[in-house]
């Protein structure tokens, strides 16, 4: 009994003072995104990361824009900007656009010069997130995939 009534109090916990406050933060900035970018499809969470996948899911879905967002930014737990693919709701590890292949596994000083992007620190492998000292930075790295992928 004891258990239960612990995991329940973390359980609210979790509820009032993190998945509460994070649906604040993510509706803020979806409701921001067209002034991050014209597109809508580049969102910020200015504040920091925060669990914002569920809340956009939700958040896309009542506003009728299903699948609409392709990136979130944010900055990590070292405060280096952060650029994450959004992910396709239910498929996994599929995302709805991944960061340039010709970018994927690289590292900062080869990641810029192959970028063209100052500040450049990474791309995971599989292209899912990626990495820039500065917010202008992963703004241009999300748009250069996006503009990448309108060509193509």
């Amino acid at each position: 009994k004891q258990w239960y009534q612990r995991r329940v109090a973390i359980t609210a916990g979790g509820m009032v003072n993190i998945w509460l406050p994070a649906l604040k933060l993510v509706k803020e900035a979806f409701d921001q995104r067209f002034e991050v970018d014209k597109t809508g499809e580049i969102m910020v969470l200015d504040n920091g990361g925060c669990p914002w996948k569920e809340h956009l899911y939700s958040l896309e879905e009542e506003s009728d824009c299903k699948g609409q967002v392709k990136f979130v930014l944010y900055t990590d737990q070292n405060d280096m900007w952060r650029v994450q693919a959004v992910g396709v709701q239910g498929e996994g590890f599929t995302n709805r656009l991944s960061l340039l292949e010709s970018w994927r596994g690289l590292r900062d000083d080869k990641l810029e010069e192959v970028s063209g992007i100052k500040g450049c620190t990474f791309v995971h492998a599989s292209g899912f997130t990626g990495g820039n000292k500065t917010r202008e930075g992963v703004l241009e790295m999300a748009r250069v995939t996006l503009k990448e992928a309108a060509s193509s």
